[in-house]
């Protein structure tokens, strides 16, 4: 009979590691997940209140930085990147990878020096900003309305 005690055991510990290895704290997301984003990333976490939102600093194990912005409420409201190598954009930005992608498709017959640009979104409820060179990228992800009072994306260019 103690047997079967293990085998009901595993099959809860496989199901709970499948659903934190699908979850992660992106963009308009709930901050209860930057602990599993940390694990996806196999990044160091550190949070610090910031007095209106708090910051989440993912240092991943290449050196480079993600940075998630929580309001009071627990939502993401912004995500910064820099280092080598782009962090998964997909899982950062969640639900607004599409419009992401979807304004940056190059399939649509861009210029060929359009492709060189940083891709970019400019809505009034999303901005999306990417730059940087072989070896070193950076960018910001925010959501104004989920943004403590006075938050501006400039805010975001003062974050370490």
């Amino acid at each position: 009979m103690s047997c079967l005690r293990p085998v009901p055991t595993a099959l809860l510990v496989c199901a709970t590691l499948l659903m934190c290895g699908s979850a992660h704290a992106e963009l308009g997301g709930a901050v209860s997940s930057v602990v599993a984003d940390g694990g996806r990333m196999g990044a160091r976490l550190a949070s610090t209140p910031m007095g209106r939102y708090a910051r989440h600093d993912l240092t991943r194990v290449n050196g480079g930085m993600v940075h998630e912005l929580t309001n009071a409420q627990g939502q993401v409201f912004a995500v910064t990147w820099s280092g080598p190598g782009k962090p998964d954009l997909r899982s950062l930005l969640g639900r607004y990878f599409e419009t992401f992608q979807a304004a940056n498709d190059t399939s649509g017959g861009r210029a060929m020096r359009a492709l060189r640009r940083p891709q970019q979104v400019s809505q009034s409820d999303l901005q999306i900003q990417t730059g940087g060179h072989m070896g070193w990228f950076h960018g910001m992800a925010f959501i104004p309305s989920l943004a403590p009072a006075g938050f501006s994306a400039n805010d975001l260019s003062q974050e370490p």
